[in-house]
């Protein structure tokens, strides 16, 4: 079965038709509200919070944050963020409680440090691994988005992002980038092994109010939540720095300008290895 991020940019896909065909499809809103109420759960939310929907699509999962009763936390302000016009347009036309922002997350999280408490994205987050040109990579936008929204929640906060991985490549290419960025990070996985499963990335945002000194023990910590960890320390010398030149710099190097964007050459056996001298 294709898949619609294989073959156009989310923008060009939603159309005015595709926007609309969404949002009346009754087997969509039912999926929405449910995979938003279980992401609401892993936020475990216990006041009104200010939270960023990213993806927001035309504000199925909006609506439901801004119905969140009090005695269960709410009900919650938002904001959210969809490179589709026409996806916002048909927002605008529900009339949705939150605000709404034309912009691409591959190119970054345009908030003040701290500015939101939590954050939801409900499927979105896997476009972001297809590049539209040869000038951008899926490495570079993904590293854009999560340094953005690890800047823009608060200490303590969270982030739950449902999404759809092509593969296990797909897969630790986005939680990778997650935890580069900062996050501590957890995977859960709902109904596994089935045409119905969901995955929810689960992150956390620096010391959190239970005082944990690693912010992955508090991710540990929560239910039927599998920690993920890419992080590699690589080849040091001297006083803990990388020796320039070497192997482990020039990856580094090339993680750098990935993160900006940049195509860079794939590293292989013959990374950093010295040339003899040719006469």
């Amino acid at each position: 079965m294709s898949r619609p991020e294989d073959t156009l940019a989310a923008d060009i896909h939603y159309d005015d038709t595709e926007a609309r065909k969404y949002t009346t499809s009754s087997r969509i809103k039912n999926i929405q509200a449910a995979m938003t109420q279980r992401a609401l759960e892993l936020l475990d939310l216990k006041t009104p919070s200010f939270i960023l929907d990213v993806g927001c699509g035309s504000g199925l999962s909006g609506e439901i944050l801004s119905e969140v009763p009090a005695d269960e936390g709410g009900p919650h302000v938002w904001v959210g963020m969809d490179i589709s016009p026409s996806m916002l347009d048909v927002a605008l036309q529900r009339d949705v409680e939150g605000d709404l922002m034309l912009a691409d997350i591959g190119q970054g999280v345009p908030f003040r440090p701290g500015t939101f408490d939590a954050a939801i994205s409900i499927s979105a987050i896997q476009w972001l691994c297809n590049a539209e040109s040869s000038d951008t990579s899926p490495a570079g936008r993904l590293s854009r988005f999560f340094n953005g929204l690890y800047v823009s929640l608060k200490r303590g906060g969270r982030a739950v992002c449902q999404f759809y991985p092509k593969n296990d490549v797909q897969k630790q290419m986005i939680t990778s980038a997650a935890v580069k960025a900062g996050f501590g990070a957890g995977l859960l996985e709902d109904d596994p092994e089935t045409k119905n499963a969901k995955l929810y990335l689960v992150l956390t945002v620096g010391q959190s109010a239970t005082g944990g000194k690693d912010i992955t023990g508090v991710v540990e910590g929560m239910d039927g939540v599998d920690v993920v960890d890419h992080r590699r320390n690589g080849n040091k010398s001297g006083k803990g720095e990388i020796k320039k030149g070497s192997k482990a710099w020039i990856i580094k190097k090339k993680e750098q300008m990935e993160r900006k964007g940049k195509i860079v050459k794939a590293t292989s056996k013959y990374t950093g290895r010295k040339r003899k001298i040719q006469f």
